[in-house]
């Protein structure tokens, strides 16, 4: 793992693999880490940069108001500061919000677009969703917990749970092991879900873009899919059948190996040179 400085904050990120550069932006609450099962395979074919967002994992946590565009703000910045120009960008939920307003804002940083469990403008039903993780946060005073308790029966159908017990359990472990982050910290972040809204801004988006969706999700739902065909000019979708909002951990290897076949179509033919990135 590595800091860098970025913009107000320092911003933790790690580095594994060879080929050319592919940012990876976590989702609500989440660390660089939460990539592990995708990073494994990802990185025999690229550089994968995986970021902890302002106010998660080792990255600094300021007080103030959060943004889905402050985050790809953040990033943007630390593309610059590590000397990445443009990179492969990639992100679930959360990150997928980031992403869209990364590559509507700095087109040019953005060599494709992957979005996974991704949303246009953030409806009633989340928002109640969301408003009640915050409730639940605070009331077992732990947002560790919060995950496994509120958030894990949203991206996880019930047929996971009844049949693989075990890797429920073993996914909750994990969480425990990641640093925690701090109440006021995930009500900052989860305040820029609240909030989020980039209808207008998926029209500037010039990158190849792959969207995806788990076909019994209900949090970010195909009910969006229609609005980011619609905005996004050079899009494509897929569904995954029998999942819910994290196909990344449901279906892992369909998950890894259609996504990663879309990143490959979009490589470069000739070498690329390992990207040995520098902390300033």
């Amino acid at each position: 793992m590595s800091k860098v400085k970025v913009n107000d904050i320092t911003m933790n990120y790690d580095q594994q693999g060879a080929g050319e550069p592919l940012i990876l932006i976590p989702y609500l609450a989440a660390d660089y880490a939460c990539y592990a099962f995708q990073v494994a395979e990802y990185a025999k074919h690229f550089t994968c940069i995986s970021v902890d967002l302002r106010g998660a994992g080792e990255t600094d946590k300021p007080s103030g108001t959060y943004t889905t565009e402050l985050f790809a703000d953040d990033v943007a910045a630390f593309m610059q500061a590590v000397g990445i120009e443009q990179a492969h960008v990639f992100g679930m939920s959360l990150g997928a919000a980031t992403g869209m307003w990364l590559a509507a804002k700095y087109p040019a940083k953005v060599k494709t677009l992957s979005l996974h469990s991704a949303w246009t403008t953030s409806d009633p039903f989340q928002k109640d969703v969301v408003l009640g993780w915050q409730a639940l946060a605070k009331g077992l005073e732990s947002v560790t917990e919060m995950v496994i308790l509120g958030i894990f029966p949203w991206c996880f159908t019930p047929e996971l749970y009844a049949t693989r017990p075990e890797y429920i359990a073993a996914l909750a472990d994990f969480v425990r092991s990641r640093p925690g982050q701090p109440l006021e910290a995930f009500i900052r972040q989860s305040n820029a879900v609240l909030n989020h809204d980039a209808e207008a801004a998926l029209g500037r988006i010039e990158a190849p873009t792959q969207i995806t969706f788990g076909q019994r999700d209900t949090l970010t739902s195909t009910r969006f899919a229609g609005q980011l065909q619609a905005g996004i000019a050079n899009a494509e979708m897929t569904v995954f059948e029998g999942c819910a909002h994290a196909p990344m951990y449901e279906q892992v290897e369909e998950f890894n190996r259609r996504t990663l076949a879309f990143l490959q179509r979009h490589r470069e033919d000739s070498m690329v040179p390992d990207y040995a990135l520098s902390s300033n």
